[in-house]
């Protein structure tokens, strides 16, 4: 059983009349995370319901105060997973603590397109949000050693909690395919009523490709066939479902920096491979360093979101070719930091250090990333 950082905070934010919201892709372990929450709750009455069982959804989608009343009389606890499954969820939880007050509410989601609207007006100043990634490096507890042995498997087949458990690696790797097929494009294809899954996986395969560049919006809607709006749209529900995150380009006005582009990355280097049917080892592959630029992005953003730093995050490049991975702004303060797949070393560009004198700068590689990555 790995303890997952945000347990604490949760429990933390567990008090009456509020809801507690956590979101996350499906398989990162929102309902073992409840199951967890559920036992520090043994000396209290908890009710727990499943937002995909059609019962409850159509008690807790019914508006009626005196139904809802009834069905949570007897608890102090409603934890409710797969939320988002639920019509109006966000107007009928708030009825709910209108009614009972006394009532505290834990809520998961698998898509923040829908939950986050449904949730966000009526429960204004009401409900706190978490977020819940395939676990993170620093949950591991890896010494370094141990980090120098598992670092070829979670490069290659990711972080989901059921991968890591799995020793086999055909047994990952089908795994996930079966995360692929039977979750991500589910949650992907309810939003909006979606029905082309081949196009869905068309996208994520040139995106796959293009780690660590900018991408075109214009060359995806080429190459796929159809309209730019139609390809930022895609890609604005892959973000909502959790399996695409953006990173835009950073400026103060220098004016050789671009801004207007964006890099997109996986939360999870398993999904991404498993997108282009690629599980070979690191040591037969051309893109090593785009899988270490991957896992290294993604894993500093689940830990600084974890750690509440409450940073932001951009690449820098100018037209003239100078670049940085990411960017790491927090309270105006600048941390720079290039990724690199073995014993590769990377100066500071010029430009950047001309513009951002003050800004630290860093090459992460094997030998340091253990301190870049642990809580």
């Amino acid at each position: 059983m790995i303890h997952r950082f945000i347990t604490n905070r949760i429990l933390e934010s567990l008090v009456p009349g509020r809801v507690t919201v956590l979101f996350g892709a499906r398989r990162t372990g929102k309902t073992t995370l409840l199951k967890a929450i559920t036992e520090k709750l043994a000396e209290k009455r908890v009710l727990i319901l499943n937002g995909e069982d059609l019962t409850a959804a159509e008690i807790l989608s019914s508006g009626r105060a005196e139904i809802l009343k009834n069905l949570t009389q007897d608890y102090d606890y409603l934890l409710l997973d797969e939320a988002q499954s639920i019509n109006g969820i966000g107007k009928n939880l708030k009825l709910l603590i209108d009614t009972r007050p006394e009532l505290t509410v834990l809520a998961t989601g698998s898509a923040s397109f829908d939950l986050r609207n449904q949730l966000g007006e009526p429960l204004t100043g009401r409900s706190i949000h978490f977020m819940l990634y395939p676990i993170a490096f620093g949950e591991l507890n890896l010494d370094y050693l141990e980090t120098v042995k598992n670092l070829p498997q979670l490069l290659v087949y990711g972080s989901y909690p059921q991968i890591l458990m799995e020793e086999n690696e055909k047994d990952k790797r089908r795994l996930l395919e079966n995360i692929k097929n039977g979750y991500l494009l589910k949650d992907i294809l309810m939003l909006d009523n979606l029905k082309d899954s081949l196009f869905v996986l068309n996208l994520l395969r040139l995106v796959a490709f293009q780690i660590g560049n900018e991408v075109s919006f214009n060359e995806l809607a080429n190459q796929l066939g159809t309209t730019v709006k139609t390809v930022q749209r895609y890609l604005d529900i892959l973000e909502k479902t959790f399996v695409l995150f953006r990173l835009n380009g950073f400026s103060r006005n220098l004016r050789k920096e671009i801004t207007k582009s964006s890099r997109y990355y996986f939360w999870d280097n398993g999904i991404r491979n498993v997108i282009i049917n690629n599980f070979k080892p690191l040591e037969q592959r051309d893109d090593a360093g785009k899988l270490w630029e991957n896992y290294c992005v993604s894993e500093r953003i689940k830990k600084q979101v974890y750690q509440e730093t409450f940073a932001e995050f951009y690449f820098w490049r100018t037209y003239d070719q100078q670049e940085i991975d990411l960017l790491e702004v927090t309270d105006e303060e600048i941390s720079a930091f290039e990724f690199k797949w073995g014993k590769k070393n990377a100066r500071i560009p010029k430009a950047f250090q001309s513009q951002y004198p003050e800004a630290d700068f860093q090459v992460i590689n094997k030998e340091n990333m253990h301190e870049f990555l642990t809580f």
